[in-house]
């Protein structure tokens, strides 16, 4: 193949020989299903609330020259979060909170406030970063580095990974099973959980799938500066997130919802994480989780071995 040509196949996949298009949709895909065959205690629903406390880091991702975007996102780490945390307290449900290391360091408090209140704290990149933007050495040591900032503070190493909007570069994979990771939560797949397979072999690493619909940022996010305008009100959410848990307890699958401090946070949307936490309460076979003890679960069930390490 001329050098031309080999542009061509990277420019116009049209073009694309087969092997180089089986190359891509193989590096990271959906292996088999690690849907258990019973919830934990006999539950018919497994119910797995998440919270993204990206703060200041998405303003500072971009440079940190907006000090209204940042403190947009101090609203989540002064107010979102001690909201979260009494409302999750009061239902006495465990959640997990994914944070970026520089997210942490910004806010010391709220990271032990959370581990103390028993939630689990996952990874959620260094500042907030594209990892498809990354060179692979500069992707693996952001992410070692924020695993050692989030164990600092903390006192706890981080089992699992959410990037950074859900960027998913060719080597956050690999990266992760250099780490040993128990689970990653970026992906979409599925509504259950799966293995995660890397060019075609199993890995070992659970993925908890995300999905855009069941996240409250596509919704209500807020730039002046770009295209971000909010679209959807509260009672909207609450309307589609409803439907999303129907239908799991229906199946008796997972619901996995994905939430902002900055955004449900506010007192005029903090109802809708309360309405969701009530109605799942309300038809008493449900288990509340972590990301973290989910995945553990799922893996000793399908008697999952980490492959990577």
């Amino acid at each position: 193949m001329g050098e031309t040509q080999k542009q061509a196949t990277i420019s116009e996949p049209w073009l694309w020989p087969d092997d180089l298009w089986q190359k891509s949709v193989n590096k990271v895909r959906a292996g088999r299903s690690l849907r258990p065959a019973k919830w934990k205690n006999g539950a018919h629903m497994a119910v797995a609330l998440s919270f993204d406390a990206d703060h200041e880091t998405v303003e500072l991702r971009n440079g940190g020259v907006s000090f209204g975007r940042m403190s947009q996102g101090q609203y989540g780490a002064r107010s979102g979060m001690p909201r979260i945390l009494k409302l999750l307290d009061k239902y006495a449900v465990p959640a997990s909170v994914f944070m970026p290391a520089v997210s942490a360091m910004i806010n010391v408090d709220e990271v032990r406030a959370v581990v103390a209140s028993g939630h689990e704290l996952g990874m959620h990149s260094w500042i907030h970063e594209f990892n498809s933007r990354l060179d692979e050495a500069t992707e693996r040591d952001l992410a070692l580095r924020a695993a050692d900032v989030l164990e600092r503070i903390s006192g706890v190493r981080p089992v699992g990974m959410r990037t950074a909007s859900w960027d998913f570069s060719p080597y956050t994979l690999k990266i992760a099973r250099e780490m040993g990771l128990l689970y990653d939560s970026s992906l979409m797949a599925d509504d259950e959980p799966y293995e995660l397979l890397e060019d075609g072999e199993p890995t070992g690493i659970v993925e908890i799938p995300v999905e855009w619909i069941r996240d409250d940022a596509p919704y209500v996010a807020m730039d002046r500066m770009t295209g971000a305008r909010p679209y959807g009100g509260p009672s909207m959410l609450l309307d589609i997130f409803q439907r999303e848990l129907e239908v799991a307890y229906e199946e008796g699958g997972l619901f996995q919802l994905t939430l902002h401090p900055h955004h449900v946070g506010h007192r005029s949307r903090i109802f809708i994480l309360e309405e969701i936490i009530r109605q799942a309460q309300a038809k008493g076979d449900v288990w509340f989780t972590t990301h973290a003890e989910l995945a553990a679960y799922c893996a000793a069930e399908a008697g999952l071995r980490a492959s990577g390490k």
